[in-house]
């Protein structure tokens, strides 16, 4: 059956903005994302999303896979996207992917046409200048897509709100319910203004159905922060509050937040190196040490790595092999983060591609929010005024935090009955960052006094 062309334009050309939002937003979305295409966003160029990798914490993706492109490795990510029409229909773009390109570094999207007779491919296989993509995200990783030409009333209403927010190469637009427009940065600020001065807070977490349940855990400030601002626990790595992942910090008094623990970014087991190929245990027999506190019969591996620096009780080194630190650019994603001997043989190797796949989970803005505890009489919180707010994240700056010594990897490996006949093997790998040096892994920090803003 021969599409109507002539329809489409005319139905494109009526469609206006606000019913744009009511269509994104009847299909779950909650955040609205804008792309102005330049001539070389095309079917045939691919589509730009920016350079490093920041594209890949702003868009939903599947998982991240290295492949061989002629003489060069490049990462791959299939996104869940759909084309949705002015009538509110899905049409399913089953091969749209994301692909990482190391040697730039930048991110472009593919394969968006193919498959899909319904999509837009008089716009997006075109060079016209002026041309807008739509991309609508849900809570589940689905992306909501639609794109025009300059000359229809979207364009020319979105030409009118003046400056919006920037994530990247893409504007933002937030929707609430019914599509309305809503600030969400302002919105996080007033409601941590609000739980700030709730001053202590009994300990409590949400459950999905919406009520409230006790909460006695030493995680628990994270819980009953997220309960305070509506945030019901998920599956999903998506951001938790309109956009902004929220993560609280406990600190011993709000005057000093430096002196809290460091903040955790990622716990990934290792891929490669002896560590995957013998195990955990044969891991720890070897490079282990006796508890440093005395207990017998027990065998760690913990204290801080930095790059560059051996750690002497372990005698292993950590390093960033494949990555150029003067370029700021992976030159071997086959490679990764490595723990080296002192013949270097690798005792362990987080590769690039895993991390990269790990630090999606990573959302393009966060806010960190400090947090004292009290237990007598029973488990209370309450949440500082002074709180973080970070924009802008990329895996390249982490690579560049690390080469610093600003993030470093913190081992928390034990090996317990050693010489009995079953060994206890405790697993936790983990790169962590002091409060202080956050601002390292955002393009932008900004501190914020939530009484004041």
């Amino acid at each position: 059956m021969r599409r109507d062309r002539s329809g489409d334009m005319r139905r494109r050309q009526e469609l206006h903005l606000s019913r744009l939002a009511e269509i994104m937003s009847s299909h779950g979305v909650n955040r609205l994302y804008v792309k102005r295409l330049s001539p070389n966003d095309n079917s045939r160029n691919q589509v730009y999303f920016g350079p490093g990798f920041e594209a890949i914490n702003i868009i939903p993706n599947k998982g991240i896979h290295a492949e061989q492109a002629l003489t060069r490795t490049i990462l791959k990510a299939a996104v869940d996207m759909a084309w949705t029409d002015e009538a509110g229909a899905l049409h399913n773009a089953s091969e749209t992917k994301m692909i990482l390109y190391p040697q730039y570094p930048e991110v472009r999207m593919s394969g968006f046409l193919k498959g899909c007779r319904q999509a837009p491919s008089e716009i997006m296989a075109s060079r016209d200048p002026g041309r807008v993509l739509f991309l609508g995200i849900r809570n589940d990783g689905k992306v909501i897509a639609y794109a025009t030409s300059a000359e229809t009333a979207v364009v020319h209403e979105l030409d009118t709100l003046g400056e919006l927010p920037a994530s990247g190469v893409f504007i933002e637009i937030s929707i609430g319910a019914g599509g309305e427009r809503v600030a969400a940065r302002e919105t996080l600020i007033s409601r941590l203004r609000r739980i700030h001065l709730l001053d202590w807070i009994d300990s409590h977490r949400l459950r999905i159905d919406g009520s409230w349940i006790p909460c006695n855990a030493s995680n628990c400030g994270g819980y009953t922060l997220e309960a305070e601002l509506g945030v019901t626990p998920n599956g999903f790595s998506e951001p938790d509050f309109m956009g902004w992942e929220v993560k609280q910090h406990g600190v011993p008094d709000f005057t000093r937040p430096d002196r809290g623990s460091p903040v955790t970014l990622m716990t990934p087991e290792p891929t490669g190196g002896y560590y995957r190929e013998a195990g955990a245990e044969a891991f720890i027999r070897r490079f282990g040490y006796p508890d440093t506190l005395g207990r017998s019969d027990r065998l760690n591996i913990g204290g801080i790595f930095r790059v560059g620096t051996r750690a002497p009780r372990t005698g292993l080194t950590l390093v960033l092999d494949g990555y150029n630190a003067e370029k700021k650019m992976i030159v071997d994603i086959s490679k990764g983060i490595t723990l080296l001997t002192d013949d270097d043989e690798i005792a362990a190797v987080w590769h690039f591609s895993g991390l990269i796949e790990h630090w999606k989970r990573k959302h393009d803005r966060a806010a960190y929010i400090p947090s004292e505890c009290r237990t007598d009489p029973q488990r209370q919180y309450r949440y500082g005024r002074l709180v973080n707010l970070g924009e802008g994240t990329d895996f390249l700056l982490l690579l560049v935090a690390l080469g610093h010594g600003d993030v470093y990897y913190d081992p928390g490996i034990k090996l317990e009955q050693v010489s009995g006949p079953r060994p206890q093997v405790k697993r936790r790998s983990q790169f962590r960052v002091k409060w202080e040096k956050l601002g390292a892994l955002y393009r932008s920090m900004e501190t914020i006094d939530v009484l004041s803003a």
